[in-house]
């Protein structure tokens, strides 16, 4: 098979349970990819400032489909955000504050919003994952003068997720669509706008087919670029759901069952 593009998910699928990687191991995979003219991609939910802090030493050449692909960027050069106007934004929180998450951040491309009200370990808990973060006191005050805003990231109980997930489907209707990124989070996303549709994106600038992209997932939010590419892999921890999507199952996370996987397409 002819591989000319790798996407990754990033939490339960490349990273390891403590948030880590085969750092060495992927240096020289990379090298070779590189040398082989092998695009490689992370696809997450999480900010793009974060995601490039795995990479200290190889971001310049890996580009992020960031946000669940709201905000693409190829190193550190911007190639692709989405944007919600303002009635959607505010519309959004209302519905969203109704159902009273544990966590609500709005996600926009400079930076990320939290509510200053939020206790120092929520607010310890949301930096890992942007690490550009600023506290507003009140979040209906953001607009699109602020920053351009692409997604909300919810938390709440690994008891009650599914509950206000479904809950979520039915308020947000035909506004924003509700996606698991991974036990008690949801991620609210525009339509359309999914780690697959930054793919497509990306293959349409580089000439690469849906038929020659290697993608590799675990949660509700890879589900698109898994069913619609033809080697799909899905983590051995992953959700039924995913894994019933993707054309192959791999090891789980803790595992390294993504870098042996890249180094059989190398050994191709």
């Amino acid at each position: 098979m002819t591989i000319k593009m790798i996407a990754v998910d990033m939490d339960g699928t490349f990273l390891n349970s403590e948030k880590k990687y085969n750092v060495a191991r992927f240096n020289t995979l990379f090298s070779r990819l590189k040398d082989k003219d092998i695009k490689f991609v992370v696809a997450s939910g999480n900010q793009y400032f974060q995601l490039r802090s795995f990479f200290p030493d190889t971001y310049q050449d890996i580009t992020f489909v960031a946000e669940n692909g709201a905000n693409i960027v190829m190193g550190d050069t911007p190639f692709y955000n989405a944007e919600l106007d303002d009635d959607t934004i505010q519309q959004t929180l209302t519905i969203v504050e109704e159902l009273e998450p544990t966590n609500l951040i709005v996600c926009g491309k400079n930076s990320a919003y939290i509510s200053e009200q939020i206790s120092d370990k929520a607010y310890k808990n949301a930096k890992f994952y942007y690490h550009r973060l600023k506290k507003v006191s009140n979040l209906h005050d953001i607009t699109k003068e602020n920053d351009a805003i692409f997604k909300f990231a919810l938390s709440y109980t690994m008891d009650n997720a599914a509950e206000k997930l479904a809950s979520l489907q039915r308020s947000l209707g035909n506004i924003l669509v509700p996606v698991s990124s991974g036990h008690e989070d949801i991620d609210l996303i525009i339509p359309g706008v999914h780690k697959y549709n930054g793919l497509v994106l990306l293959g349409e600038k580089w000439g690469i087919k849906d038929d020659e992209i290697a993608t590799f997932g675990d949660s509700g939010n890879d589900l698109e670029m898994l069913q619609h590419t033809t080697h799909s892999y899905a983590m051995q921890n992953a959700q039924e759901n995913v894994k019933n999507a993707a054309n192959t199952i791999i090891g789980s996370n803790d595992s390294e069952a993504v870098l042996d996987t890249i180094e059989s397409f190398i050994l191709d």
